[in-house]
């Protein structure tokens, strides 16, 4: 396999989850008699370009289906941090009216949403039929395709070229990277703007994130690798801000290269911090795989300590993460018979590859586990918000990632 960005040749292994089904292919009761698609779960890094991606084995469409069952709307967490987005861009590059905002993978319409109550032009590039339908529900334009070099000239051709683009935890859903990169090039208005929210890849390897590995993720991003791939497809990083989303992200600014904006000193502080961790080292790479059998040592261990002493154990969250990580835990409902979660689109089916439940809170309530694991670790505190009802019958909640933890 060659670097899906500089086409050098990739040999450095980075990390092994064995195998899985997509993470977010969700099981109907109706399909437990049937086999599932596993795909080989393997990491590799380019020397070249420190572009972290998966092995290929699965196209975009086989992930990104019709009945898609990732809606965003359902972390209050991340709604309120959309909402918070939207005023800060407004304030910072005039919007008005007059203006244009693009959001590409709109999801459901959780962003967009407080863009149309601003009163501003906008539409959405979704491509899974499951939540264009939902942002459509909110009165949102959604284009149905997936987007590239092809959609933004033809869009740009039309005159639907944006004073805006906002991309959240896309880029690295792609796996033709400079494709997409380069659409962006094309979309944007001369003196427009284009934001990036990405889990960094920094932080994925020193707190440990590896269930942030899946199938959807084609690439890994640090800034030093995002920077070499906007500038080899016509755009420049003229800013960057971390967040502590999804367990550490970077929210990174772009315009056309030559653009009037100059370059802040957040660009090069945080490429030196980078540098300084050893992202262009391959030392950096070597002992990820280790932390990560480490966790799936420790999860396993409580889980079958739990067994022993009687105790009751539920999870909550169908999250991707959670997905991965049981899966290359090997963990089936022997050990954890269920997991809640608020979506309805995913309450009723099952974990793909463990094939555990997925059930309401309401299971939750009726069964009183004495110990709850909590799946998406980066919504712990929201998560143990929603269940302090919990804590009335003595239950307990657990983290797995980045290590075995009681809350």
């Amino acid at each position: 396999m060659n670097c899906r960005h500089c086409a050098a040749r990739l040999d450095a292994p980075f990390l092994d989850l064995g195998s899985a089904p997509p993470s977010n292919a969700y099981l109907a009761e109706d399909q437990l008699d049937a086999p599932e698609t596993w795909f080989p779960l393997r990491l590799l890094v380019c020397h070249a370009c420190w572009l972290v991606q998966t092995v290929d084995f699965a196209s975009r469409e086989a992930l990104f289906t019709s009945d898609y069952a990732y809606f965003s709307s359902f972390s209050q967490s991340w709604l309120d941090h959309s909402r918070r987005y939207v005023t800060e861009m407004i304030a910072r590059f005039g919007l008005d009216a007059s203006s244009c905002v693009v959001e590409v993978a709109a999801n459901d319409g959780y962003l967009l949403q407080y863009v149309c109550d601003a009163g501003i032009p906008t539409y959405g590039i979704e491509p899974t039929a499951s939540t264009a339908a939902r942002a459509r529900a909110r009165g949102i334009e959604i284009v149905e395709r997936f987007f590239g070099v092809e959609l933004g000239d033809a869009l740009a051709a039309e005159g639907r070229s944006a004073d805006l683009i906002t991309a959240n935890n896309v880029l690295a859903h792609v796996p033709d990277i400079n494709d997409f990169v380069g659409g962006f090039a094309r979309l944007l208005k001369p003196d427009g703007v284009a934001t990036f929210e990405f889990p960094h890849l920094l932080e994925m390897v020193t707190r440990n994130q590896f269930d942030t590995a899946y199938h959807e993720h084609y690439s890994y991003l640090s800034l030093t690798a995002v920077e070499r791939i906007f500038a080899a497809n016509g755009l420049l990083v003229f800013d960057v801000q971390q967040l502590p989303t999804h367990g550490g992200s970077l929210r990174v600014f772009a315009q056309l290269m030559g653009g009037r904006r100059s370059v802040t000193p957040a660009v090069m502080a945080l490429l030196q911090i980078e540098e300084d961790a050893g992202i262009m080292k391959p030392a950096f790479y070597s002992s990820f795989q280790r932390t990560a059998e480490m966790v799936k040592d420790d999860l396993l261990g409580f889980l079958l300590d739990a067994r022993r002493s009687g105790l009751k154990v539920g999870a909550y969250g169908a999250a991707a993460k959670g997905n991965t990580l049981l899966n290359f835990a090997g963990v089936r409902p022997d050990l954890l018979p269920y997991v809640v979660d608020l979506n309805p689109a995913k309450a009723g089916s099952y974990m793909p590859g463990s094939r555990i439940p997925i059930v309401t809170q309401e299971r939750l309530q009726a069964d009183r586990p004495d110990r709850i694991l909590v799946l998406p670790w980066n919504l712990r505190d929201e998560v143990v918000s929603q269940l302090a009802y919990a804590r009335e019958w003595g239950a307990q909640f657990v983290v797995a990632v980045p290590s075995l933890q009681f809350i």
